[in-house]
């Protein structure tokens, strides 16, 4: 018996593979089983050919799969594109709406138009009939699904859900009085898990950033950043945040400063394009020292690019990006947990240091749906590095730019005290007024970039995945993180030997800690979805380690691990 299935549902825009896909994957996950989806979709509302992957298993995932077992297909180019994909596996279809002359053995035939009309009266539940007939070939339990139709029409009403849920036992029950080998990939002895939940990266960000306080968003919406503004705003009522739809990036960026600088904890959503708008408030920000929290969703540029697609080529964008030199932070979460509890130490490090901080993620990361324990927001501090009424009061003078032995100067809000705060996006002096001559160029500086080395203690060494020492090291950052893992897993299991080195710390980095980890004992590939290198190449200036390799990928997919297995043998590496 396989505990192992990997489902795709094709077609266009607008047949509803999304509404199969996610109520599939939430069916699973609530049975008690571990799932990872992700999206392939195209930049427009109707036609293209799109589709939504599922994969499940009894044991953990957190990557997707070459593999593919069972293929709902909604047009005929999801035949054409897929069927020889399958791994022995069906292909459900509505011939009275898909016309192929295909009569493979392999093609299951579910008029799922037919069965919608008959108990709705309207093809609309096609896809609730669709998503019935794959838990039938599957042998699931169908009252997990009827129970998530409940959920998902409860403000339509009864009527609603109750054809909802006839719909889908109608598509159960075909799949099991037509299909002769259904249950083939069974799963019905799994015991529910209780503290799991489905959730995707951009939720995550989301959730990390309400559990740190967040009280301001201002944004311009951009794929893949959008997710984390929706789902902030969904929740911004009970949470007490502003979210502010901003006219475009320039705006949000500088919405973001004058909320920072007035004490709100404020972020900003976007990716690449929006943020090439944000560069001139990048160095507002570093200039006055404001804190801030950048969300960057990266997908493949330059200019619109690939904007539904996924890529790792915006990472010495950010780090370079604005004029002159300022102190910076660069964050890249590896899964959603981990995007959780970064995007809160983020406001930390953003507040404690006043400098704009990065949380660095990608289409793959932002839209792929992991099952994960449920998140410990125990764990989280809110860490303001205000001064206090009392200690504000104390003070005979206050000077917002006080020169310290670290860098950091005590911050106050406007009208906290008697005292004024000033800035400027001039060079300044102590009190935060227009001083260009030499020596308090020069003193304001070095107190600037002296951040950096308290900054740096506080990023994390990177994790060692695999043997401490083997012949192959590869080395990752960011959303990887999960197809790397299970790259090394399973070349291990076949005799082979590799470890991988992965960031999510990115900038600065932490020289000492990083050398003593990456033993130049075996041979050392980077792996990134870019065309340059981007991370060995900071990872050669910042850290002086040199990488062997890079493997690269830059056509607009994620990583698999069956693509990076390939790729290692094609490059004679295993």
């Amino acid at each position: 018996m396989d505990h192992d299935i990997n489902i795709r549902v094709g077609g266009e825009a607008g047949q509803g593979i999304q509404t199969i896909g996610l109520a599939l994957a939430q069916t699973f996950q609530k049975s008690g089983l571990y799932v990872f989806s992700t999206q392939y979709y195209l930049s427009r509302v109707r036609g293209g050919h799109n589709y939504f992957q599922i994969r499940v298993s009894d044991s953990p995932i957190k990557a997707i799969s070459d593999r593919l077992d069972l293929l709902i297909a909604l047009d005929s180019a999801s035949v054409e594109k897929h069927m020889e994909e399958l791994n022995d596996g069906v292909v459900l279809l509505d011939r009275e709406e898909v016309k192929i002359t295909n009569d493979n053995r392999q093609i299951f035939n579910v008029p799922f138009q037919k069965i919608a009309k008959d108990i709705g009266g309207s093809k609309l539940y096609a896809s609730t009939v669709a998503t019935g007939a794959v838990l039938g070939l599957l042998c699931c339990n169908l009252k997990v699904l009827e129970d998530i139709l409940k959920d998902t029409f409860a403000k339509k009403g009864e009527d609603i859900i109750n054809i909802n849920i006839k719909a889908a036992r109608a598509g159960y029950e075909y799949a099991q009085e037509n299909y002769s080998a259904k249950c083939k990939y069974s799963f019905e002895k799994v015991e529910q898990k209780t503290k799991t939940m489905l959730i995707d990266g951009n939720d995550a960000v989301g959730l990390g950033a309400l559990a740190a306080g967040v009280q301001f968003l201002a944004s311009y919406p951009m794929t893949p950043s959008t997710g984390v503004m929706n789902y902030i705003a969904a929740h911004a009522d009970k949470f007490n945040v502003v979210v502010e739809q901003a006219e475009d990036e320039i705006s949000a960026l500088n919405m973001v400063l004058g909320a920072s600088f007035a004490g709100a904890r404020a972020m900003t959503t976007t990716s690449g394009g929006g943020f090439c708008l944000m560069a001139e408030a990048l160095g507002l920000a570093g200039m006055t020292e404001t804190p801030a929290v950048i969300f960057l969703g990266q997908r493949p540029g330059p200019a619109t690019g690939l904007p539904t697609m996924t890529e790792q080529g915006d990472l010495l964008f950010a780090l370079h990006a604005a004029q002159g030199e300022f102190p910076r932070c660069i964050l890249a979460p590896k899964t959603p947990d981990d995007a959780f509890y970064l995007t809160a130490k983020a406001f930390n490090l953003a507040d404690k240091y006043q400098i704009p901080v990065f949380i660095m993620s990608d289409q793959y990361l932002a839209d792929s749906q992991f099952t994960c324990e449920r998140f410990d927001a125990s764990k989280i501090t809110i860490d303001r590095h205000l001064l206090s009424d009392d200690e504000l009061g104390s003070m005979e003078t206050y000077k917002r730019y006080t020169i310290t032995p670290d860098g950091i100067s005590p911050r106050a809000l406007p009208g906290q005290s008697k005292h004024v705060v000033v800035a400027d996006s001039d060079e300044h002096n102590e009190e935060g007024h227009i001083d260009q001559t030499a020596d308090n160029r020069i003193s304001m500086m070095e107190k600037r970039m002296r951040k950096l080395n308290g900054l740096t203690k506080e990023m994390e060494a990177p994790e060692v995945y695999g043997p401490h020492e083997a012949d192959v090291t590869l080395v990752g950052w960011g959303s990887s993180y999960s197809p790397l893992t299970e790259t090394v897993d399973l070349l291990n299991k076949e005799g082979q030997s590799l470890n991988l080195i992965h960031f999510n710390h990115i900038f600065p980095m932490n020289k000492e800690a990083i050398r003593s980890i990456i033993l130049k004992k075996g041979t050392t590939v980077c792996v990134e979805s870019n065309a340059t290198g981007q991370f060995a190449k900071i990872l050669k200036t910042e850290a002086d380690i040199p990488v062997d390799m890079n493997l690269l990928r830059y056509d607009g997919m994620p990583f698999t691990s069956g693509y990076l297995i390939r790729a290692l043998r094609e490059k004679k590496v295993i």
